[in-house]
């Protein structure tokens, strides 16, 4: 065993590899084989730290020194002043690392501090692609205990007493699933990983993978050690190129070390697992269109019921849960159902993670217990709102979900108090809106998005959607007539109430959501022809005030001549030529040109 006196932890997640952390870890190689480091200091590509604004993101320790937005310039410095001298560089520290002179750890940190790490407990951590470094964080730890100390029916009754419920969107309980695969009629049965995930704004299930494959893993051999499988399957959409390598790279040590294919650990189990790729339909995320998918049909819902428990993937019984999910098993087994149960809530145990972004200080990645609310995850955990803006709404469970105002702010997160607001957990993505969005933007954004990734099998869902699209248009146009409001609750209701599958009943939440919370601004929109945020620009016009110089920088910017005045002279603008493009707005130095 190769010991070290320093570990150089290097985010290596899809957001810090974008922002050049190969290149720092290269430079991290360079330096510490300029420096004869190499037999002291370990360098270690990690998933995601969590933090993704800070990125890129590297962590020293023993000392835990949080280095932040770091730069390939910053390496030389770190490696001789820290590595070489022992003297952490607090000027490359994150803002919050540093408190009096006082270098605190990434756990004292306030993104982290209100965080419970279950799902995500080895990212950051490991290197993902060394499974010595998994099985040294006791992995695989849980699987040899189902298989040689529990029965197929103690696993299912373990996952049913923590209360685990899916963390891929309705929240169904995962132990009654496992039991209704365990008890159907198959003389073959499947186990499915939902990793798909296409909510904008969502990257949970992406950084496990990224950063801990082998607890998926781990958990699908549990899973179908415990209803009578022998095969799984991935579905990942290939658009995650960091997962799926990962990913691949994991299953290909699990099945050397004897942990995948037959006789795992000297018992007679055997279970094996394939990657599946996706093409990246949103519509692939509802789980029986994602079977079809894995079968090579078009991916498009199937009636139901027969639920797949019943009749799955080739007509058999399968299993199929998302990434997080699994992820919690491990854990669940190893710690006890009641340790899982004591964390949350009664109705919503554990925790649950989340995609923070939008108009947002810290966005990231984090877990947090269920039961925490959403004022602790937006103002400490998420720093609050930058400039200075008033908080207006938060978007939770992306196209799926729903807008929720500042007046809720206090209501703790769990399944059901989400669902009463009007919203619903998700996969887990949680947009924060300031005062300078449009409510009923917002809710046409989504609906366009929606409208784009239906699969269009069902009427409600292909023409409903697309009809309440036009609506939205036609009212942030500055067309909206009177009735219009009425009409687009009424085709909501009427698309909930007949979609065949659990996207098309849920499409219309974020725009019912919007009117429950902000129906002021629909009504502006309609009656007024005003956009109250200034964000929809067939309702707006452009005026030049008093603070004008004559500098004509902005008669220069316009590209339709719709601005005319004589220099040190106050200009005026013609709003039958103005295209309303804002480029007099972004040009004024001196702030002159208002919307109205």
């Amino acid at each position: 065993m190769e010991l070290y006196r320093s570990h150089v932890l290097v985010c290596g997640g899809t957001g810090c590899t974008s922002s050049g952390s190969k290149s720092i870890e290269q430079a991290f190689n360079e330096e510490l084989a300029k420096h004869n480091l190499t037999n002291e200091v370990k360098m270690v590509r990690t998933g995601c730290f969590g933090l993704c604004e800070a990125g890129p993101i590297v962590i020293v320790y023993p000392e835990g020194a949080f280095y932040s937005h770091v730069k390939t310039e910053d390496i030389a410095r770190i490696t001789e002043e820290h590595l070489l001298k022992g003297r952490i560089v607090t000027d490359l520290l994150f803002k919050e690392a540093v408190v009096e002179d006082q270098v605190r750890s990434i756990n004292e940190v306030d993104f982290y501090k209100k965080q419970q790490r279950v799902a995500l407990r080895n990212c950051g951590v490991i290197d993902p692609e060394d499974i010595t470094e998994y099985i040294a964080f006791d992995g695989y730890k849980a699987l040899a205990k189902v298989l040689t100390e529990m029965s197929r029916e103690e696993v299912i009754e373990t996952i049913k007493k923590s209360g685990l419920r899916g963390r891929g969107g309705g929240g169904f309980p995962s132990g009654l699933k496992w039991e209704f695969t365990y008890k159907a009629q198959g003389d073959q049965k499947y186990v499915a990983c939902n990793a798909d995930e296409g909510d904008p704004g969502a990257f949970m299930d992406r950084s496990v993978l990224e950063g801990d494959p082998h607890a998926l893993i781990e958990a699908m051999a549990i899973a179908a050690y415990a209803v009578g499988s022998n095969q799984g399957y991935v579905y990942v959409r290939a658009e995650y190129p960091i997962a799926v390598d990962r990913l691949q790279i994991a299953i290909n040590q699990a099945r050397e070390y004897g942990l995948l294919g037959k006789g795992i650990f000297g018992t007679d189990f055997e279970f094996d697992l394939e990657i599946k790729l996706g093409a990246g339909a949103f519509v692939c995320g509802e789980e029986t269109a994602l079977l079809n998918s894995i079968e090579g049909k078009r991916g498009m819902p199937r009636p139901r019921p027969p639920f797949p428990a019943i009749k799955g993937l080739w007509e058999k019984p399968t299993l199929l849960n998302n990434v997080e999910t699994y992820a919690n098993v491990p854990q669940i087994i190893l710690n006890g159902a009641e340790w899982f149960a004591n964390i949350g809530t009664e109705k919503s145990k554990g925790t649950k993670v989340f995609a923070l972004g939008g108009k947002i200080n810290n966005t990231g990645l984090l877990e947090i217990p269920m039961g925490t609310t959403l004022r602790e995850v937006i103002f400490e955990i998420g720093g609050g709102i930058p400039n200075g803006k008033a908080f207006k709404a938060v978007q939770t469970g992306g196209p799926s979900g729903g807008c929720i105002p500042a007046s809720c702010l206090d209501t703790p997160i769990d399944y059901d108090n989400l669902i009463s607001l009007g919203s619903m957990m998700g996969s887990g993505g949680m947009i924060v809106m300031d005062e300078d969005n449009c409510m009923v933007d917002i809710a046409r954004f989504f609906l366009d998005f929606t409208v784009d990734e239906s699969c269009g099998k069902c009427p409600p869902c292909r023409i409903g959607t697309k009809r309440m699209l036009e609506l939205l248009d036609k009212i942030t146009e500055g067309h909206g007539e009177v009735g219009d409001i009425e009409k687009l609750e009424k085709l909501a209701e009427n698309i909930k109430a007949s979609s065949l599958c659990g996207l098309g009943q849920t499409a219309p939440n974020p725009v019912l959501s919007a009117l429950r919370y902000f129906r002021e601004e629909f009504e502006a929109h309609v009656y007024h022809k005003q956009c109250p945020a200034g964000v929809c620009q067939g309702l707006l016009n452009f005026h030049i005030t008093d603070g004008c110089k004559g500098c004509t920088l902005c008669t220069k910017a316009c590209p339709v001549n719709a601005i005319s005045g004589e220099k040190k002279e106050l200009h005026v603008i013609d709003t039958d030529k103005c295209v309303k493009c804002g480029a007099c707005v972004d040009k004024c130095p001196f702030k002159a040109i208002i919307k109205k």
